[in-house]
């Protein structure tokens, strides 16, 4: 029966490609090979676990923020999914960036510089709104 005939009651055709004229050694070779690329990728995956989380002063501030947000109502609590309101610790959290922007004032990057002034600003911003609704 040709791939394009049709037998009535047939719904479709598979047709193995591979070679079933493989060696034993061929088979074990290739065997081995699929072992060893698997421990590879087993072994790269465990070195990106280890390796440690690099903590830059960009990502400090950031980490700052997110908790600011969360405070400002921006985002769900993670364990009830409930959005709460906390202008105390939003407000602290400010006074926190305010004092790292000027205790690292001539000591950051630029780009550093302006996340830190963006943030602040974002998180006055967002604050006030708050306090008037």
């Amino acid at each position: 029966m040709s791939e394009k005939e049709n037998v009535e009651g047939e719904g479709f055709v598979i047709k193995d490609k591979r070679s079933s004229q493989i060696s034993e050694d061929d088979a074990t070779f290739q065997d081995e090979q699929e072992i060893k690329d698997q421990e590879k990728q087993t072994d790269s995956s465990k070195e990106k676990e280890t390796e440690p989380f690099q903590v830059d002063f960009s990502t400090f501030i950031m980490s700052l923020t997110s908790s600011a947000f969360y405070h400002l109502g921006d985002m769900p609590d993670p364990s009830t999914g409930k959005k709460e309101v906390n202008l105390p610790a939003v407000q602290q959290t400010i006074d926190m960036l305010i004092m790292l922007r000027e205790k690292t004032k001539g000591n950051l990057k630029e780009d550093e510089k302006k996340l830190l002034e963006q943030l602040v600003y974002e998180l006055q911003v967002k604050y006030v709104a708050k306090t008037k609704e």
